[in-house]
């Protein structure tokens, strides 16, 4: 058993999403107390949001995962003004959240070019500091990686995600027949005929007890929050996880990973969701379908088969239930016409929002004004 959760950790090693690093800035340059010349100031170290960034790149290339800026000139005759000291700057992939060493959130790099300064540097040598420079700022801080996407597929182990992943898009996750497929983080993209892409993320497999921390648990759970819906995607037969776990049905399966999803943070019920029924392949998977969609227009009539902590406080609402088979393609162009069709509702309603807000603030303005 040990051996094999050793193989797993270094499996998952290769992807990184989380890094501590040290940051100081530059200190400043002397000041000339007898011309009243003042030093450069130390150059700051600020994070900088790159695409094509890694956070295990980001390891490799720096593997003290130190950083520290320039220092300012000195004033001198032939200077009295000294030059700021250079700048340093911390390459880090888009969606990356830093807080310091007391978990407080120093800020987000959430688009390309973001930048964010986490260690200013030390005044240089002034009147004020009596000509003597200030040193720069230390700072240790933690690089956490959430994925932006568009969609985020949501589903316990051997669901089929990764199948569909290669199905809906030209990502290539490695697909096998056991639990535990996805080990890291697959990202693919839907392209339409209109040259319209719609971003995906495969992550990896929820089990009961993930808002715990358990299997994958946070590893999987804090990438969802940045994706701007769900996609459950449930095995029309159920699940087991192993011979020493309780078979569960598809509708349990729904219930308890909108469980799991609540516990983690309540706030995702508040996503867009679709509901993906996949492997409509298999025998008798028409009738195990009719059986999941009476249980889901009906869910009240089957929650006293759950035990009371299993039972979210709110069942989610799905805007698409769309049976499919990654393995035969059934389903699956209508379900990116879903996954599309609840993309632009949901643009439209924030558009709608965002222009009823900044007209209210006008009329505002335009009482106070008058």
């Amino acid at each position: 058993m040990v051996r094999c959760s050793c193989k797993l950790f270094r499996k998952y090693g290769n992807f990184i999403d989380k890094l501590r690093v040290f940051t100081k800035g530059g200190s400043g340059g002397m000041g000339y107390p007898r011309l009243g010349g003042e030093g450069g100031k130390g150059g700051d170290v600020w994070v900088v949001a790159h695409k094509r960034m890694t956070l295990k790149d980001l390891k490799d290339k720096y593997p003290q995962k130190r950083f520290v800026a320039g220092e300012g000139a000195n004033s001198r005759v032939s200077a009295l003004k000294g030059s700021k000291g250079k700048d340093c700057e911390v390459p880090v992939p888009v969606g990356i959240s830093v807080t310091d060493e007391n978990g407080k959130i120093i800020g987000e790099l959430n688009k390309e070019e973001d930048r964010l300064l986490v260690a200013e540097g030390g005044l240089g040598g002034k009147l004020l500091t009596n000509f003597l420079p200030l040193k720069g700022q230390k700072r240790t801080i933690h690089l956490d990686l959430k994925l932006i996407a568009d969609v985020g597929l949501v589903g316990f182990p051997n669901a089929g995600k990764s199948s569909l992943l290669s199905r809906v898009s030209r990502a290539k996750p490695v697909i096998a027949d056991y639990a535990f497929t996805t080990l890291k983080p697959e990202l693919g993209k839907i392209m339409y005929s209109d040259f319209k892409q719609i971003s995906v993320a495969d992550l990896p497999g929820l089990i009961e007890g993930a808002h715990k921390n358990k299997g994958m648990g946070h590893k999987f759970l804090k990438h969802i929050e940045r994706t701007r819906q769900l996609l459950f995607v449930v095995d029309v037969s159920g699940f087991q996880l192993s011979s020493q776990t309780q078979y569960r049905t598809a509708f349990e399966t729904v219930i308890l990973l909108t469980k799991e999803l609540e516990l983690y943070k309540e706030e995702l019920h508040a996503k867009p969701s679709l509901l993906a029924i996949n492997k409509m392949d298999l025998p008798d998977a028409q009738d195990k379908f009719h059986e999941l969609m009476y249980q889901l227009q009906n869910p009240k009539d089957f929650l006293h088969l759950f035990e009371k902590k299993m039972i979210p406080e709110k069942i989610m609402e799905f805007q698409h239930v769309i049976p499919i088979s990654a393995i035969t393609g059934e389903g699956i162009e209508e379900l990116k016409s879903c996954i599309r069709k609840s993309l632009d509702e949901h643009a439209n309603q924030e558009n709608k929002g965002y222009h009823e807000k900044q007209l209210l603030n006008l009329r505002t303005l335009s009482t106070v004004v008058q």
